[in-house]
């Protein structure tokens, strides 16, 4: 996928949480390549140091933290404000999976998941807000298609990012007022680590592709463009919305198709 260098993001300051690979690696390359000054957090910091080194070193900071732990949360934030003086866009992306029904999974693997994909993203909201109120700014989460319909054997998955979309709509309905705009985008299966084993299965790719109506699974980059989009101005008037990234996939009510 090409894109076209517009600078929408100049002079801007943004957080890539889970920025190390995936979608959230994708999403920091688009970012700087526009413009913004970048601090990129995530577990690895091999990843963050290789990801960095494609960057511009003046736009880019990085500090390894588990943000399903609030004081690590924290001092992302204030490194940012320290380096670059502000915070204009909270990209919250980071997250974990588990395959596996109610019956075989426990409570341990829920607050695994759930420290991840919901305590993070509220820790990393609370903790930027005061710096987002004085820019104006916005929140990006990564939700999932799997947050607004179930699927088989992901259900503590599914569960979680459920919640990422009503934090969605909440944060959206409590922040206006301050000019705060939260977004989200739901991503149906896209290709990054955490999916490749998954992808090597050629029976599930064959039904994957049979069931979205543009005939591929997503590409990092398709993430990152709905992404961006939500973070600009472009997306000025648009709050409390989640963006589906999947094919078409959601469009679809699951019935096969009609015999003629």
């Amino acid at each position: 996928m090409t894109h076209k260098n517009t600078h929408r993001f100049h002079g801007k300051v943004a957080i890539i949480m889970g920025a190390a690979n995936g979608i959230g690696e994708a999403t920091a390359k688009r970012l700087a390549d526009e413009g913004a000054s970048v601090m990129l957090t995530d577990l690895s910091e091999d990843g963050l140091k290789k990801l960095a080194s494609s960057l511009p070193s003046d736009r880019t900071a990085t500090r390894t933290a588990d943000i399903s732990k609030k004081d690590q949360v924290n001092a992302v934030i204030d490194e940012t404000v320290n380096r670059f003086g502000r915070i204009d866009i909270l990209i919250s992306n980071a997250g974990v999976s588990k395959i596996g029904t109610l019956e075989e999974t426990d409570v341990d693997d829920w607050k695994t998941i759930c420290a991840t994909n919901v305590d993070g993203s509220i820790f990393a909201a609370k903790a930027a807000l005061p710096h987002l109120k004085k820019s104006r700014g916005n929140i990006v989460f990564t939700a999932s298609i799997s947050g607004t319909a179930g699927d088989r054997n992901t259900f503590f998955y599914d569960v979680s990012k459920g919640a990422v979309v009503q934090m969605t709509r909440a944060l959206a309905v409590e922040l206006g007022q301050y000019g705060i705009r939260v977004n989200a985008i739901g991503p149906a299966v896209t290709r990054t680590g955490m999916t490749e084993e998954l992808l090597n299965n050629k029976d599930y790719v064959s039904r994957l592709i049979a069931a979205i109506p543009l005939g591929r699974y997503g590409e990092t980059e398709d993430m990152a463009a709905a992404m961006l989009f939500l973070a600009s101005e472009d997306a000025g008037f648009i709050s409390g919305h989640v963006l589906m990234v999947d094919g078409g996939l959601s469009a679809w009510n699951g019935q096969p198709a009609f015999p003629k």
